[in-house]
């Protein structure tokens, strides 16, 4: 057994242990301190719910209403101008709304390309290079009770956005 495979077996229960003994070190009551923190981890839990609900199905709706085949038809000739290959369109869109469903193009785009191709290396570059920011936003600004995300949206997005367009150009510049 590694070094390395004996450290991630162990540093969860040390971890705990360190916990425990620290609190029994300062005359805490551990157990319902523990007991606390369940009970907000589950009010937490039932307070985001609206939250993932809402985006399931606002990303269920983007994708079986049509509308992103429709705009990836309506942007191919820009794209293909561009030298972006136009499957990697529906990673871009999606990327902000949701890793779980890019992360799922991701892997469809390398399974039909090939991970050596560039669209696999485009798609798993860009996939590196942005972040989930609508989910992030619904879900933490939604669980701690900020309704206005007055500059924290445009900046996520204008983040994505340049993740996205240094993503391609990277990809080009090493492996086009």
């Amino acid at each position: 057994m590694s070094w390395m495979t004996a450290i991630s077996i162990w540093i969860i229960p040390c971890f705990l242990l360190i916990v425990l003994v620290t609190a029994s070190w300062k005359r805490l009551p551990s157990y319902e301190l523990f007991v606390e923190g369940g009970k907000e981890g589950v009010k937490m839990a039932f307070s985001l719910l609206p939250f993932l609900v809402g985006m399931i199905v606002a990303i269920s709706i983007l994708r079986s209403s049509g509308v992103l085949d429709a705009l990836i038809t309506l942007l191919t000739p820009v794209l293909t101008f561009l030298k972006i290959p136009p499957d990697v369109l529906p990673l871009a869109l999606i990327r902000p709304i949701s890793g779980t469903a890019a992360l799922g193009m991701t892997t469809e785009l390398i399974q039909t390309h090939g991970p050596d191709s560039f669209i696999g290396r485009l798609a798993s570059t860009m996939q590196g290079s942005t972040d989930t920011t609508l989910y992030i936003l619904t879900i933490y600004f939604g669980a701690v009770g900020i309704k206005r995300m007055r500059y924290a949206l445009k900046v996520g997005l204008l983040a994505d956005l340049v993740g996205i367009i240094v993503s391609v150009i990277v990809v080009t510049i090493v492996f086009g």
